[in-house]
This record gives structure tokens, C-alpha cells and sequence, in this order.
């Protein structure tokens, strides 16, 4: 088990950033590469291994557990990683027989209690992650959590401290929605529409399909404005279920952390702004866009820097500098000692030093043994300590493995006592709870309909799905109509999807056919 307590500074990597050249950056799931030094910032087509390079790269949100501990500020400090640990355990549910990396940063402090942002992945997801790139760069020095990235852009005042700001990135591993709060990291969450994900979901539709390059290279360029028709329809359904989503979690984050209102919304994609969502941030978040794709006061002979690349980069200047202390770093590959300080070094630089002295003084033989008999000395002292220090993890490591014993056996005989209870139970809750009436939801959409000024000719349903033909005079109506039903039945809708909505000549109505699957 590990836990890296991130609010300390880490002596390893909080030097001046005068000890490096430059500063490599890495991305892990996509090969990419950019170097940054002398406020240039170019791509490289391969990592390197330079031990002048101070090495960064992130951890996607997709591969890790974040959540808000809490703890009492009476804890002594000596124990509050343990407590974090332990809570962390607990109110996530983790699996005790199981090891984690857990990492934490202390943000706030309410009515005498400690709150600490944590953030967990398994030691062999970030082996496995970073497993091909070290066989190149040996070393990484920081790994950022991909959602305290853009904390980076309040630091260097790209963006003002004030307010609620979201950014929503896509990349072909994920794509997640992060909300900061005056500058704060607040709360991040994947969604199932990456990159390779709208591909995917491109390529079940019927007609005839482009390859992935080709489909990346127009989402890139001409976005959802494309020439290709076909193409356009297609990728203009699919980003209406990504902004849908997308909603869902600006609703949850509203309501789960007291906020009035999302500020700003940031869109941008690792190949670039892409052309068109604007009438989907206005008609489904209600908000005005704005380009995920900052100025960071690079040079670069490039058109499109890609932006978690130059976030990288200002991160780890600005770690280097001291400036932010309170980052977490996830990093397991450190960069070796220098050879003087490694024990094979020590060694040759000993035997070295013995020889030069018994060529060039055969007569003081004996200073070399005494020099010997000291490192022996020194040796044997290191060694003391160390078992020490082994002695005392062995004590904690069997004092934990006896807790975890004593609470599985009470686990144990609680799960015997109260499971038929909680079958009998919760067979009772659902069926006064989660039975839906038909006539019931029918009546909530008939209101619904009402107040848009959006009538039906015909309504047919299977199970929870309802199929909903409506008619109205104003294709505005039709779409007020789904924004709040969509609103206002997030909890119990599971989707809502309106194919297309088609004006009729004959009778000069506007008509479409409204899907409504319930949880």
C-alpha cells in the first residue's frame, strides 16, 4: 500500500528549475511527445532519455478513483495519513486484500474538520500504463491527475480565480468533464463518449464508413460543419447524446455542490477546436462556448499546440519554481542517484582511491585498511538503522493486517445476521418505490406537452419506453419542450432522443417523433 502525501514538498523534484535544460513532456496513451525549453515548445517524434530533461506526464481521469475525505483537525499530524488511508478504504469501498496508490492534497477546513482531495489508482494500471515510454525515458519525475491540470491556468492568471469554470476535453482514451470553483478543483467525471468512442459509435450506423484517420482528420478540421453530408448527420447525432451527458453531470455538480450557475464552458479535443458545437453548448447546457485553447506565451512554429502537452509544461515550471508546493505527484519512476551516491559508484570510486594510494604509497598501506575498517564502520551503522526501520514497517504492516482480520470477521457475522432482512427489505422498497404507473407518467408528459404549446397525434409505449409524435406550430416549442424534460426528469429518464424534427408543407406544422426510455 502506498500513500504519497502530496502537501510536503518533494525533495526529489522541488529543485530550481536552473538544474534541468528543458522540460519533456509525455503522453502515455497516445505517444505523444512536446519539449519545452528557452519558452519554445516543440513535438518531438520520439521519446529520449537526457538526464537534463525534467520529465512530466498525467494520469488519465478514466484510470483513476478521486473523492473528498474528511477528517477531524484534532487527528495528530503524525497520523493523518494513516486516518486518510484508512477513511479512504472505507468510504470507497476498496478492496483490503488489494494495494493502492493513494494520494491526497488538504484543500479546506470546516467546522473543525480537515478536507482532503484524494485520488486512487492500483499500482499496475500506472506500470502497465507507463510500461512501453520508460523503456525510452527510464524516468519520469511528476505525473499529474489529469484533472488538476488546468489549476495551472489560475496560477499564471490565464484565467481569473473567480467563479465556476468547466472544461470538457476530448482525447481518443477519454473524455472528462472537470468543474473548478475560484480557482479550486471541485469535481471531474468521465463520460463514455471518447474520442475513439464517437468512432466506434460512427461506424454502427448504417451506410457506407470512412476509415478512423480519415473521420479524425475531418472531426479536426471542418468538425460537425463538414461538406460531407452524409458524414455531418451522422456525427451531429452522435454529439447530441455527448452533450445530453454531458448536461446530466452539470446538473448533478449543480445541485451536489450548491452551485447557482457553470460560469464558463471550455470545449477542445487533442486535434484542435471542434467546428459546430456551439448550438449544442446553447440548446443543451444553455451556455455560450469558448475554445479549450489558451494562449500560454509559448513560441512555436506550430498551428495547434496540443493543450494537456502545454499544461504539462507550465505545471512542471511552476512545481520547479516552488511555486505550487500542494500538487499531487503520482510518479513511481524515479530517476536514478547520481553515481557518486549509488552503491556500485561508492564502490569504484573506494577501490579507485585504494589503488591510486597503493601505487603511488606502497609505504602507508595501512591508511587504506583503516579507511576500510571506517566504511565498515559506516556500513554496518547504515545497516542498524535500516533494519530499524524495516522492523518498525513489519510492526505496522502486521498491526493493519490484524485490524483488517478483526473486521472481516465481524463483517462476516454481520452479513449472515442481516442479509435475508435486507432481501425482504429491499424487494418491499422496490415495489412501493421504483414501480412506475404508466397512466402516471403519461399524465406528467401530457401536462408537459400542455404547457409548451406542443400537442401529439399519437403515443405508444413497451415496458418504460414511450414514443411520443409531436406536432406544434414552432420547431422552438418542440425543442423547449425536450430541454426540460430532460431537465427535469434527469433522475428517472435514462435517454431522450428526438431523431429529426421536419416542418410539413401540407399542413405548416413542424413534427417529430420524441424516444423516452425511464430508469
Amino acid at each position: 500500500m502506498f500513500n504519497i502525501k502530496s502537501k510536503l514538498k518533494d525533495k526529489k523534484s522541488a529543485k530550481k528549475q536552473s538544474k534541468y535544460k528543458s522540460i519533456f513532456t509525455v503522453d502515455a496513451y497516445e505517444d505523444r511527445f512536446y519539449k519545452q525549453y528557452n519558452n519554445k515548445i516543440e513535438p518531438k517524434k520520439k521519446a529520449e532519455y537526457n538526464t537534463s530533461n525534467y520529465v512530466t506526464s498525467y494520469m488519465s481521469n478514466k484510470d483513476l478513483i478521486s473523492s473528498v475525505i474528511e477528517i477531524s483537525n484534532s487527528i495528530p499530524e503524525e497520523d493523518v495519513d494513516d486516518t486518510i488511508e484508512l477513511k479512504t478504504y472505507e468510504e470507497l469501498g476498496l478492496d483490503q486484500a488489494n494495494t493502492y496508490i493513494i494520494s491526497s492534497v488538504e484543500t479546506t477546513e470546516v467546522d473543525n474538520h480537515r478536507h482532503f482531495q484524494v485520488f486512487v489508482t492500483e499500482p499496475e494500471t500506472i506500470q502497465e500504463r507507463f510500461k512501453q515510454v520508460l523503456v525510452d525515458v527510464k524516468f519520469i519525475d511528476l505525473i499529474i491527475p489529469s484533472p488538476l491540470l488546468y489549476k495551472t491556468l489560475y496560477a499564471n492568471k490565464i484565467l481569473h480565480n473567480v467563479g465556476v469554470d468547466c472544461f470538457i476535453y476530448f482525447t481518443r482514451y477519454d473524455t472528462v468533464v472537470v468543474i473548478y470553483q475560484d480557482g479550486e478543483y471541485l469535481y471531474s467525471k468521465s463520460i463514455e463518449h471518447s474520442l475513439t468512442r464517437i468512432y466506434e459509435k460512427y461506424l454502427e450506423m448504417p451506410g457506407e464508413r470512412m476509415d478512423e484517420d480519415k473521420f479524425y482528420k475531418i472531426l479536426g478540421t471542418e468538425g460537425l460543419k463538414s461538406t460531407d453530408s452524409d458524414y455531418q448527420k451522422d456525427v451531429m447525432k452522435i454529439f447530441g447524446e455527448v452533450f445530453i451527458g454531458i448536461n446530466d453531470i452539470l446538473i448533478y455538480a449543480k445541485r451536489a455542490f450548491d452551485l447557482e450557475s457553470i460560469d464558463k464552458v471550455y470545449v477542445g479535443s487533442e486535434f484542435g477546436p471542434i467546428l459546430g458545437l456551439e448550438d449544442y453548448s446553447q440548446t443543451y447546457l444553455g451556455h455560450v462556448l469558448s475554445e479549450l485553447n489558451f494562449d500560454y506565451s509559448f513560441e512555436s512554429d506550430e498551428w495547434y499546440l496540443e493543450q494537456f502537452q502545454c499544461l504539462m509544461a507550465l505545471t512542471a515550471i511552476g512545481y520547479l519554481n516552488e511555486e505550487d508546493n500542494n500538487l499531487v505527484n503520482l510518479t513511481q519512476f524515479y530517476r536514478p542517484p547520481p553515481f557518486h551516491m549509488r552503491p556500485g559508484g561508492q564502490f569504484i570510486i573506494s577501490t579507485t582511491i585504494a589503488s591510486i594510494v597503493g601505487i603511488t604509497y606502497p609505504s602507508v598501506y595501512l591508511v587504506g585498511a583503516y579507511a576500510n575498517k571506517l566504511e565498515i564502520h559506516l556500513l554496518e551503522d547504515k545497516k542498524t538503522k535500516l533494519t530499524n526501520i524495516a522492523n518498525n514497517y513489519k510492526k505496522i504492516l502486521a498491526n493493519k493486517s490484524a485490524i483488517s482480520k478483526k473486521l472481516d470477521a465481524e463483517i462476516e457475522k454481520l452479513d449472515i445476521t442481516y442479509s435475508s432482512k435486507i432481501k425482504t427489505l429491499s424487494a418491499i422498497y422496490n415495489k412501493k418505490v421504483h414501480y412506475k404507473l404508466k397512466s402516471e407518467s403519461l399524465y406528467k408528459f401530457a401536462g408537459d406537452l400542455k404547457k409548451h404549446d406542443v400537442r401529439t397525434d399519437s403515443i405508444s409505449s413497451k415496458n418504460d419506453s414511450y414514443q411520443i409524435s409531436l406536432v406544434s406550430e414552432s420547431s422552438k416549442s418542440i425543442t423547449t419542450l425536450i430541454k426540460s424534460i430532460s431537465e427535469e426528469y434527469f433522475d428517472v429518464i435514462k435517454n431522450i432522443d428526438i431523431s429529426e424534427i421536419i416542418y410539413d408543407t401540407d399542413t405548416g406544422y413542424y413534427r417529430g417523433l420524441l424516444k423516452v426510455d425511464l430508469k
